[in-house]
């Protein structure tokens, strides 16, 4: 009998990432290493015979684009593709698009790590005049203002992610589905958060590389019973 799969990827390096910059809501390409990573993803699912049913991103174009390419890769386009703000990457706010050494320097080690790799600790609020905002981004034009942030911690990101797993996900792994997401870094540790039943304190070590695969097999009962790295 087919088991549920969800498929959880990490896109590829972006060109924020290669600088070492906070990128958050900001939307940028992939680098040309992100590329590649993307297209090894599609490489490695073929090699594995994993074929998802569905696939799922966020608003962001660097997780967009990485599910082309590597689905691309894979031979296997024809797949529905939804997207979804509620698994955009956590909004770093006024961090957005500022080095991460230079921001460390700033406030310390200890404030720097409370936010970063912290639970509900979240990065200065972007200004209420500040270009950066994400209702001047016409694309979540149809958004109310108080969907959208002006800065996150990952519990803040956990809430979001979650009510969209529960609400739309799930209902495709209880088909038995192989379900692939394509999405960031504080997105997917928000979710493994959830499926794992992390601590706060567990999910401070909890690191998901760029074009990383992560496997979750579930049985009838949307329990989790083998989780693979590729």
């Amino acid at each position: 009998m087919k088991q549920a799969r969800l498929v959880l990827v990490r896109h590829g390096q972006s060109v924020f990432n290669k600088k070492d910059l906070f990128t958050g809501w900001t939307d940028v390409e992939l680098s040309e290493q992100g590329r590649q990573e993307a297209k090894a993803v599609g490489q490695m699912l073929k090699k594995a015979g994993v074929y998802p049913d569905i696939c799922f991103t966020s608003w962001l174009k660097r997780a967009i684009h990485t599910a082309q390419i590597a689905l691309h890769e894979l031979e296997w386009e024809h797949i529905n593709v939804i997207r979804s703000y509620k698994l955009n990457e956590r909004h770093y706010g006024a961090w957005q698009g500022q080095k991460k050494e230079k921001i460390k320097q700033e406030v310390g080690e200890k404030a720097f790590l409370s936010v970063r790799r912290g639970y509900d600790v979240a990065p200065p609020p972007l200004p209420q005049n500040d270009l950066r905002l994400v209702w001047r981004d016409k694309k979540y034009a149809t958004l109310k203002h108080t969907l959208l942030p002006l800065s996150e911690s990952l519990k803040d990101t956990k809430q979001r992610v979650v009510e969209y797993y529960e609400t739309e996900l799930l209902q495709e792994l209880q088909q038995n589905k192989t379900v692939l997401i394509s999405a960031h870094g504080n997105s997917l540790r928000a979710l493994v958060m959830h499926l794992e039943n992390l601590t706060p304190k567990e999910v401070v070590e909890l690191e998901i590389p760029t074009g990383e695969i992560v496997i979750f097999t579930f049985d009838g009962k949307n329990q989790i019973v083998n989780k693979e790295i590729l």
